[in-house]
């Protein structure tokens, strides 16, 4: 028994998943990329801690967006969530100062925004025989 996607009127396989519309996906995605190169733009070298959260915070985000999009789960959502919280909070955890620190409250306020509002759309969603 085969789990699919459902796109459009198109059923393939036994089981297909209906799923949110794509650009919150791709928006996420985006999102991941500039917080994964914000460090290189304000030039926080200096610390380590800073570009090394940085980076492994825009990857994760990057990642969580292209597996909504491979396979569809709500754990997915969920973590973007979380990570969208940490990008906010990280600044006051680390300890680093504006410009970064703006940006980086913008961008996670953003990616947790769009990541509550896949969990809302899919607050219904089930698998469909």
């Amino acid at each position: 028994m085969a789990i699919t996607h459902h796109i459009g009127a198109k059923n393939i396989g036994r089981i297909r998943l209906v799923r949110h519309p794509g650009w919150e996906d791709s928006a996420i995605m985006a999102l991941g990329a500039i917080i994964f190169l914000s460090s290189l733009f304000f030039s926080v070298t200096d610390s380590m801690a800073v570009v090394v959260n940085t980076m492994l915070t825009g990857a994760v985000i990057v990642a969580l967006g292209i597996m909504e999009v491979a396979i569809l789960r709500r754990w997915e959502e969920a973590l973007a969530f979380l990570a969208g919280l940490w990008t906010i909070a990280s600044p006051y955890v680390i300890g680093y100062m504006d410009p970064l620190r703006t940006w980086h409250i913008a961008l996670g306020v953003l990616v947790a925004l769009i990541a509550a509002l896949q969990l809302w759309q899919d607050r219904n969603r089930r698998l469909e025989t």
